[in-house]
């Protein structure tokens, strides 16, 4: 085959840079190349991306000779003859060009993070592609999954030269964190001090660079981090919310500087297909022109009950009950239910057809470890009770009219709020938080605590609002939640905090962007036992990064605390994990000095097919609507902390 490559496919020659380019796909920043060995006639095949979407129907087409049908008939069939059979007749790879600090230029190849390989396999495909690759381009073996770390751990550098996931992602300059475009006012700022001194004040039309945006960042029109950050932080999950184009690009921050873009009107894109980012200079949008309208977006709330109401046990809270405790206690009381009751819905997101297969059961039944003839509903409850909810009471909307009645000058601001101009809520708030909670009201708190929780020495106080994990509205971080409480004085102290933050000027102003009204929006609260905790993090089951990706869950961990994840002031180890065929592998080690260990990235992969079964049960929408978990863990427990939606 000559070098023009116009065939579907670069056949038995020698791979150079040149061809690479040609033939290569992007993805997440990084442009790749399909591989194809067959071990039949010695032959490789170089994959124009452009052409054959996959592997499989590249083979089909252009090595079987069968039609995409005819594969698609039999695909669990031909899928073991690819990835699990070890007399298989082909290899299946992907070349990957980075430009990485200690390495320079290099291709990674690895396998399809489903493949079974055994170790003289894997060996046998990176000596095999090795021959075939411009001898002057490096190139390193990049284990797909944590199991072929382990396999390959013990194959000297100068035999295999390799480079993990997490080396590569910790170098990799660009990640489509939210894909969109926006014209908007560029502006970049080189630290948090510069940003809270912004003048003139940002605006709904701004798109906001700096090193990382912080959790309070007003509803904008894009986000450009110039550092690296995790989808699941709270600024990020409301990115996406919001539906605003989101990335991290290393190095933007000098690139506006050079090219004068600061202030700057700008057609802000980002393309998960792209290299990077795309900022292009344009004329002031006619858009802007006018006042912000009273709304960005028009956000359905579910009206609120605030008649009287107890304070509930959350085991005997459902669904259902978002409209007088709000989101967060009914989730939590829903999940207390499934713990204790079961569901016929568990098993949902594994009966869903994923074209062009029926179902996915016999996948479940593998990772479950049972036969065709086993109870799959009772093994799937089995596994899901190896988490717990930790107990608590919810207070209901009731309860925080009741503190807002209890003071003529608490409802006078209220007032003040519901018609324009609006009154100033930093005031509201300020006096929500000296007002003291009525006695009446502060006996029965204390006592639903002792009933239910009276063998518990430290709470958490979690806000429960109605106006929250909405679709266009997610509200991550808006409210507030008080950990390590200890004392009653405390507790009463932080539900009135809780109360209090319905009223943040940032909220009022987000809920009023958002179509909301004063009177639609609500505060419940939690109050549970605090779960101890050697770890935390949150779980999406989805792939951020690409959202088309069904077999995936995403987990972000920190060995502190779930905050460290959300409040994106660190980087958490980032791992996905396989709920289909199973394994999992760490792309991201964060701040963290090394991975986990063995034994928690096993436990970790469980939750994540425990994240798929309560996908199937809560099913917003469809069971394919992913969901955000919270949870902590010490070695012999995992705990769940919160469920919501998961904007994609």
């Amino acid at each position: 085959m000559d070098s023009g490559i116009s065939a579907p496919a670069l056949v038995g020659a020698i791979l150079t840079l040149d061809h690479f380019e040609r033939l290569s796909g992007m993805v997440s920043g990084h442009s790749f190349v399909k591989v194809v060995v067959d071990r039949w006639t010695g032959t490789i095949h170089f994959i124009d991306s452009a052409r054959e979407q996959f592997h499989a129907y590249y083979i089909a087409k252009h090595i079987l000779g069968i039609t995409v049908a005819e594969l698609d008939a039999e695909i669990d069939e031909y899928n073991r003859s690819f990835y699990v059979d070890p007399d298989r007749r082909f290899y299946l790879g992907v070349l990957c060009l980075h430009r990485h600090a200690r390495h320079g230029l290099l291709l990674s190849l690895e396998t399809v993070e489903v493949d079974l390989m055994s170790t003289a396999m894997l060996l046998d495909l990176y000596r095999f592609v090795r021959r075939y690759v411009d001898p002057a381009l490096s190139l390193r073996l990049k284990p797909a999954t944590h199991r072929q770390e382990e396999q390959l751990a013990a194959v000297p550098e100068d035999e295999v030269p390799q480079i993990a996931a997490h080396e590569i992602f910790s170098a990799t300059p660009y990640f489509a964190l939210q894909p969109g475009t926006a014209a908007g006012r560029l502006r970049a700022f080189r630290d948090v001090a510069a940003y809270y001194r912004a003048d003139p004040p940002l605006e709904w039309y701004d798109i906001v660079a700096m090193e990382r945006a912080p959790d309070d960042i007003p509803r904008l029109s894009g986000i450009v981090n110039a550092g690296r950050t995790t989808p699941l932080s709270h600024t990020n999950v409301l990115a996406a919310g919001w539906g605003i184009p989101n990335a991290v690009q290393v190095g933007a921050l000098d690139l506006i500087d050079a090219e004068g873009l600061d202030g700057a009107w700008v057609w802000y894109e980002v393309d998960p297909a792209a290299a990077g980012i795309r900022l292009t200079r344009i004329a002031r949008p006619p858009t802007v022109d006018s006042p912000l309208p009273g709304t960005v977006c028009r956000v359905t709330v579910e009206p609120p009950d605030t008649a009287v109401a107890p304070i509930a046990a959350l085991a005997d809270l459902r669904v259902t009950d978002v409209c007088r405790y709000g989101t967060k206690a009914a989730h939590l009381g829903e999940l207390l239910h499934l713990l204790t009751a079961g569901s016929d819905r568990l098993l949902g997101w594994y009966q869903a057809t994923r074209d062009p297969r029926p179902h996915l059961m016999g996948y479940l039944r593998g990772l479950l470890g049972v036969d065709e003839s086993a109870d799959v509903d009772g093994a799937a409850l089995g596994l899901l009770r190896e988490v717990t909810v930790m107990p608590g009471v919810a207070l209901p909307f009731a309860l925080h009219r009741e503190f807002l009645e209890s003071s003529p000058e608490l409802g006078r601001s209220v007032d003040g709020l519901r018609a324009p101009p609006a009154g100033d809520s930093s005031r509201l708030r300020e006096l929500a938080l000296r007002t003291p909670v009525p006695e009446a009201v502060r006996r029965r708190i204390l006592a639903a605590i002792r009933a239910h929780l009276g063998a518990a020495t430290r709470f958490v106080v979690r806000s429960s609002s109605n106006a929250e994990d909405l679709a266009g509205f997610p509200a991550a971080g808006l409210y507030t939640s008080v950990t390590g409480v200890t004392t009653t004085d405390a507790v009463i102290d932080a539900v009135r905090r809780v109360w209090a933050s319905l009223y943040t000027p940032r909220g009022v102003r987000l809920r009023h962007q958002a179509g909301i009204a004063v009177d639609d929006a609500r505060m419940g609260v939690v109050v549970q036992e605090q779960a101890p905790a050697t770890m935390g993090g949150v779980l999406v089951t989805t792939n951020p990064a690409v959202p088309h990706d069904f077999r995936n869950v995403y987990l972000n961990v920190s060995t502190s605390s779930v905050e460290h994840v959300v409040n994106g002031v660190g980087e958490p180890i980032q791992m996905l994990f396989n709920t289909v065929e199973g394994g999992g592998r760490t792309i991201s080690l964060g701040d963290a000095a090394h991975d986990l260990a063995e034994g928690d990235r096993r436990r970790l992969e469980r939750l994540a097919l425990i994240g798929r079964f309560l996908q199937a049960h809560f099913a917003f929408d469809t069971v394919n609507a992913p969901v955000d978990i919270e949870w902590v863990a010490t070695p012999d427990r995992i705990s769940l902390v919160q469920l919501r939606p998961y904007a994609v």
